[in-house]
């Protein structure tokens, strides 16, 4: 299957707040013509039950139970996500027929790679039936069939951007600040290191909706009116994640807001923000050089107390700080852009995950292909 596909990605991202849908055309490999992109928020009634999701989630051992609200959830996420394609395709006057396949990442409800468990609830072949698109979906599975972490998935895509950057100072960091922060570093040679960084929104978000009654910290408003508890940040800063020199993916609970009694709203919010910030450095040093160009998206680069903190840490090692927008890229786009790379990477057997990156043996593909006029999908080896 050669040439050059036109794909749509949808994320739900751990910090469920909508699905993103982006496309582009792409031959998998080093072309790139990154789309148009579109943002459906979830209303704050679905954003509770996919809370209710995770909790139902925690008693999983096997990646096909539904315990609880869960398959209903699945279904309901799943038509969410086939009305964002079409409210898509409908906003830019194009057809079904004129996009090749769909990357579909589903929501992670549980990742536990040290069981070797990862669930992202999603059904493809739903999808694909109503939206008449071929669909790729469950791409973490294969890589933790063969020893990989399932997580992170968007360095091969980091790749393909890194080699439009010609006058950035390499190596180059792309990071993500979502609810979870990753890293993807692309070294002098080309070379390719990637995992996960620490926390990132999802702490925050946690704490300003239970202290404040809002979802997020729009901006970093609240955190700029705080100061930095030292002692709190360090206790999560020195946390053996950030200490220990292997590399491992993260679930959205592996790190805990604080309790109401230790911070107040300002201070727990400024804290949390530099935490951020600090995680990311921290984890950086695991890197075998330092970058000097780190390149960030995801919504913690609109938190400007995240930002500030970010690029002065940066600074003393000597680098710089671009948001994805600095750099020429769209910073919310870019995970729904990597879905939709994933997706022809996966149509072509080329590999999605490398040892660099999730720990995996060897470079293997993934996901799971099912076809619009099908019912059963087929694993892609």
């Amino acid at each position: 299957m050669g040439g050059r596909m036109r794909a749509i990605g949808l994320m739900s991202g751990t910090s469920m707040d909508g699905i993103d849908v982006a496309m582009l055309e792409t031959d998998g490999e080093s072309f790139v013509e990154r789309g148009p992109f579109l943002i459906i928020p979830y209303d704050p009634a679905f954003r509770d039950r996919l809370k209710q999701g995770l909790e139902d989630a925690r008693t999983m051992t096997e990646r096909s139970a539904r315990p609880g609200s869960l398959l209903e959830l699945e279904h309901d996420l799943t038509l969410r996500h086939a009305g964002a394609v079409k409210a898509f395709l409908g906003a830019h006057n194009l057809s079904a027929g004129e996009v090749d396949v769909i990357g579909f990442h589903g929501q992670t409800v549980l990742h536990r790679p040290d069981q070797g468990l990862t669930v992202q609830i999603g059904d493809g072949a739903l999808l694909a039936r109503e939206t008449g698109i071929d669909v790729v979906h469950d791409m973490r599975a294969n890589d933790m069939a063969h020893g990989g972490q399932g997580a992170p998935l968007v360095p091969a895509y980091h790749a393909a951007l890194a080699a439009s950057l010609k006058q950035a100072a390499r190596p180059i960091c792309f990071v993500n600040i979502g609810g979870i922060s990753n890293l993807t570093y692309i070294g002098a040679e080309g070379e390719i290191l990637a995992f996960d960084s620490g926390p990132g929104n999802a702490l925050i978000d946690q704490w300003v909706e239970v202290n404040a009654g809002v979802p997020f910290d729009q901006g970093g408003r609240i955190a700029s009116e705080g100061q930095v508890l030292m002692d709190l940040a360090e206790r999560y800063l020195d946390h053996p994640f950030f200490t220990t020199d292997q590399r491992r993916s993260l679930d959205r609970s592996d790190f805990r807001p604080p309790q109401s009694d230790e911070a107040g709203l300002h201070d727990g919010a400024r804290t949390l923000a530099y935490v951020t910030a600090a995680a990311i450095l921290r984890s950086a040093g695991h890197l075998p050089h330092a970058p000097q160009t780190y390149i960030i998206s995801g919504g913690g680069r609109l938190n400007r107390t995240i930002m500030a903190d970010l690029t002065e840490i940066a600074a003393r090692g000597g680098a710089t700080v671009l948001t994805a927008e600095e750099a020429g890229f769209d910073g919310d786009a870019t995970e729904a852009e990597a879905w939709a790379y994933l997706a022809v990477r996966s149509l072509k057997r080329l590999p999605l995950t490398f040892p660099g990156t999730t720990g995996v043996k060897a470079p293997v593909t993934g996901g799971v292909l099912a076809r619009a006029e099908a019912r059963s999908p087929s694993a892609v080896k």
